[in-house]
């Protein structure tokens, strides 16, 4: 799971994509115009962005530019109809990480998504593991001991953002923000809801969670050394 910003101006390409990224489970925030898309990377947290290179107000090219020079090291995915080799390099060298130009088949963008996160999170796997805890990024299944428990889809996002941030901790708003859409009306009552549930799944199995209330400040999921 990936908190995506896609920043198409494009409507209904931007509803393809975004149904095809959120069918692999990750949270995709949509932005029409460059002047959103610079107002949302100013404000939140995103784990890859995807950045039409024309787009109004402000295009993608500017926008990778001036992200950059914040130090900004969120991977960039740059679509554009332009095939041209000198406008291919352009965008890499303003700050793209990786390059698709339309037309293009929505699993290729799922593919150089999944190759961001690995490429940027780390992850030489398809598992994150936790003590007898594993969370199978591709299935998207979390399994104790090695049996599988059941998660809800919102459940699944939280264990697996824990699970990739050990020993982190995460306010409730932290968690609001990077879970769940940063536009969405989810009060932090949910967080705490699900926190306690997803906890309640965990402990049926192992008699302890790992997830820990650290008072005052929010959440974390401890790791030992191993």
């Amino acid at each position: 799971m990936a908190k995506i910003l896609l920043v198409e101006d494009d409507h209904d390409v931007a509803i393809l994509i975004k149904m095809e990224l959120e069918s692999e489970n990750h949270v995709v925030e949509v932005a029409g115009d460059g002047l959103l898309a610079w107002e949302l990377l100013s404000t939140y947290q995103y784990e890859v962005v995807i950045l039409d290179w024309q787009l109004p107000g402000m295009s993608g090219i500017e926008i990778c530019r001036k992200f950059r020079l914040t130090k900004a090291t969120t991977p960039v995915l740059m679509l554009t109809g332009r095939g041209a080799v000198v406008d291919r390099t352009m965008g890499l060298d303003t700050g793209a990480d990786d390059y698709l130009t339309k037309p293009f088949d929505m699993r290729e963008v799922s593919a150089r998504v999944r190759a961001l996160v690995r490429r940027f999170g780390n992850l030489a796997t398809n598992q994150v593991l936790c003590g007898d805890m594993s969370f199978d990024l591709k299935a998207k299944t979390l399994t104790v001991g090695g049996e599988p428990i059941k998660l809800l889809p919102k459940e699944l996002s939280l264990i697996e953002f824990f699970m990739r941030n050990p020993n982190e901790v995460f306010s409730p708003e932290a968690l609001l923000e990077r879970v769940w859409h940063s536009e969405s009306q989810v009060s932090i009552g949910t967080v705490y809801t699900t926190i306690k549930t997803l906890r309640s799944k965990i402990v049926e199995r192992k008699q302890t969670c790992p997830i820990e209330t650290v008072h005052g400040l929010g959440y974390r999921l401890i790791k030992l050394n191993e």
